[in-house]
């Protein structure tokens, strides 16, 4: 009998493999991952037919969310809260903007569950501001397939 032991190989594990997979793992995610806007602002839109908004170059949006708290949208694109509430705030910050054109575009993004003084809130500033072009936002119905 032969009881030799026989000489066993090392073994190895090759990481350079391993990290590649690993790095090509690590872009994937990278790439598909989507990037959210922690500044904006969560709004259902109510729903109604119609014909679709122009885009005008230069618009003012006003966004009320489900709360009633109002959001001016600044050049950025930055919805921005009101410092207070107030029906004063609002007619001030409205006031900054027709100083500029009176003839610009005033939309209103209102969440479906808006309390409706809210929006008449909204609309008596904008026209006490001297809005004569303002409309109301909102969303194509979702049509059953």
């Amino acid at each position: 009998m032969n009881f030799r032991h026989k000489k066993r190989e090392k073994l190895d594990i090759t990481l350079i493999s391993m990290i590649d997979v690993l790095f090509v793992l690590l872009l994937f995610f990278v790439v598909s991952t989507t990037f959210n806007r922690n500044t904006e602002v969560k709004v259902t839109l109510p729903e109604a037919a119609g014909a679709e908004a122009e885009q005008a170059p230069k618009m003012i949006t006003l966004t009320i969310d489900a709360a009633g708290t109002y959001y001016l949208m600044s050049d950025d694109g930055v919805s921005n809260k009101l410092v207070n509430q107030n029906v004063e705030t609002l007619k001030q910050e409205l006031l900054k903007f027709t100083e500029q054109s009176k003839d610009v575009p005033f939309i209103i993004n209102a969440d479906g569950k808006t309390p409706h003084q809210a929006v008449i809130t909204a609309l008596q500033c904008a026209s006490e501001a001297g809005f004569s072009h303002i409309t109301f936002a909102a969303q194509q119905p979702k049509t059953a397939p």
